[in-house]
């Protein structure tokens, strides 16, 4: 009997496994990939998700593997009011004083956060598939599946945890319930580029498009491009030709730079993907990560949630684990914590993922911090997590940011 079986081990699970095995709780982590292993993927790091990486003693190895930091952040707009201008900045340094963002290639992070796991206790089998989730008396009690022998193997334990992406097989056992539904607004694909040089994080938006580069291993540059989920079937039909011509209508001289550059690896992509909120927790069962939550990664915040969520997940699993508080309550200020968390930045992300104009009332925001480099920096860290939400976007700081006085300051953001 296990203290908690963790399937799924990339960014949510490997890290919820170690951060348990480190408490001294037994864990078993499956996966029935091996590593190194790829899988699509935003690749971004935020600045709250590198510096919990180095909380927990990972980001040196990170860095050892040969990914850089990013420390720049330029946004390239254009509206119809205003203009074409950027906004170039970088959130301020936490408490602590770090900031950086990394974006390392999924073959490199995933293997170090299964070898942490494995270095904390936790035992991890790879290339293993869950085929069935038991439950007994409408409680989770197991799983039953293969591993590379062909063997069906049982095994039990308290909390089986789904992360395992948004089609988790826990969550379609217990019949999770979904909230906060939102259709498939966007489809992304990316791929490698060699001899490209980057300002740092480069992100372009116009209406219908958005472009995002920046710098990962091997020296490469990682060029994403977005489009509303109506134009996939068409972009699919030929992918590179989709690829580029987004590339060169809305960020033509990045278009001259990948010219110059070479092509570095195929490409990548999905299209289809649903947003949702589903509840995380019940009898025997948790659920972290893209299984919990998923949403548009039009502004690559996945990975860092997945981190946040597997900490919040941890801390309750070993509070009701140690008898501090029932496992019931402990689950439940996760579910809660989690989504308060979430929802401010999710909401954003909904209803920007169609790429339609920018409200009026959200270009005046970005208009106005031209020329005001604190303010920059400042909306910058609500991207990455470092400025609350609520903080930023309060009556009281728009009205400083904007000169304007009134109980309708900071209507039409959102």
């Amino acid at each position: 009997m296990y203290d908690a079986i963790v399937i799924g081990a990339r960014v949510s699970g490997a890290p919820t496994a170690m951060l348990l095995a480190r408490k001294g709780h037994r864990v078993l982590l499956l996966d029935r990939a091996t590593f190194p292993s790829d899988t699509v993927s935003t690749h971004m790091i935020t600045v709250e998700g590198s510096a919990r990486l180095r909380r927990w003693g990972l980001l040196g190895q990170i860095e050892a593997s040969g990914c850089p930091a990013v420390t720049n952040i330029v946004l390239d707009l254009c509206f119809d009011r205003y203009g074409h201008f950027a906004l170039e900045g970088f959130p301020y340094r936490d408490d602590d004083g770090f900031a950086a963002i990394y974006a390392p290639k999924r073959t490199i992070l995933d293997k170090i956060l299964v070898d942490a796991a494995a270095a904390a206790g936790a035992e991890v089998r790879e290339g293993f598939s869950v085929r069935e989730v038991l439950t007994e008396g409408g409680r989770v009690v197991g799983v039953r599946g293969r591993g590379a022998s062909g063997i069906t193997i049982t095994e039990r334990a308290r909390t089986v945890v789904g992360a395992d992406g948004l089609r988790s097989i826990v969550a379609q056992t217990v019949a999770a319930p979904e909230y906060h539904v939102v259709p498939p607004k966007a489809f992304g694909y990316y791929t490698y580029w060699g001899g490209v040089e980057l300002r740092g994080l480069e992100f372009y938006t116009r209406p219908g498009s958005t472009v995002i580069a920046f710098p990962t291993h091997d020296d490469q540059a990682a060029v994403f491009v977005e489009r509303p989920e109506r134009d996939f079937a068409d972009f699919k039909a030929d992918v590179r030709a989709g690829y580029r011509k987004t590339v060169d209508d809305i960020a033509p001289e990045l278009g001259a730079r990948l010219d110059a550059g070479s092509l570095a690896h195929r490409f990548m992509g999905a299209g289809n993907r649903p947003n949702f909120f589903r509840k995380p927790y019940g009898p025997g069962w948790a659920l972290v990560g893209d299984a919990g939550v998923h949403k548009d990664p039009i502004t690559a915040q996945g990975i860092t949630d997945a981190f946040r969520d597997a900490e919040l997940l941890a801390t309750a699993l070993d509070a009701g684990f140690s008898g501090r508080m029932p496992l019931e309550t402990a689950l439940r200020t996760y579910a809660y914590r989690r989504d308060e968390a979430l929802k401010p930045l999710y909401d954003f992300i909904v209803d920007h993922a169609t790429m339609e104009p920018f409200e009026p009332g959200f270009q005046d925001v970005l208009a106005a911090m031209r020329g005001d480099q604190d303010a920059v920096n400042r909306f910058f860290g609500v991207i990455q997590n470092t400025v609350p939400w609520a903080e930023f976007f309060s009556p009281r700081n728009l009205s400083a940011l904007m000169g304007l006085t009134g109980p309708d300051v900071g209507a039409g953001i959102g």
